[in-house]
């Protein structure tokens, strides 16, 4: 069975995480949406908030399952027996930060944990998960970047902040 981890913030999902999700979950036999336990971060939402959100709008993938990890990529791999990183690409900017971690991936894996790189569909290459944040925190339409289902949670949360 091929499967593959698929890293990140989600702070929150948008429809470029979806886009790679989706394609990343036709190469694979398994695809694990996994949410970085990241302290150093200051996030919107909790880890348990953010697993709860991948798992609604990607409830409809049958291959993918929504699981959260903190500490180093590369131990969780190992302990989930899985040799393939898959990251989006956005832009050259992305790419330059990408290759470092998945050089440093490999090497910290003794060549054990390889990564694949998704370009983002051409749609969605504006997109990231800072700019929804911005754009709901000013009151602006965030429907194009985000599935239904989280406009309000976003526009909620960041109005409790307040």
């Amino acid at each position: 069975m091929k499967a593959a981890i698929y890293p990140g913030s989600f702070d929150p999902v948008t429809f470029g995480h979806i886009d790679i999700i989706k394609r990343a979950a036709t190469i694979f036999d398994t695809l694990i949406v996994s949410v970085l336990n990241n302290e150093r971060k200051s996030s919107l939402f909790s880890v348990d908030e953010r697993v709860k959100l991948l798992r609604e709008v990607t409830k409809d993938i049958p291959n993918v399952e929504i699981d959260s990890f903190d500490g180093l990529l590369v131990d969780y791999a190992a302990k989930k027996d899985v040799h393939v990183v898959v990251r989006g690409l956005r832009a050259i900017t992305d790419f330059e930060y990408e290759l470092q971690n998945a050089q440093t991936n490999r090497l910290l894996s003794k060549g054990e944990l390889d990564t694949m790189f998704l370009t983002t569909s051409l749609e969605y290459a504006y997109l990231s998960s800072s700019a929804v944040k911005e754009i709901a925190r000013f009151g602006g339409d965030i429907s194009a970047c985000v599935p239904k289902y989280e406009e309000q949670i976003i526009i909620d949360k960041l109005n409790s902040l307040k």
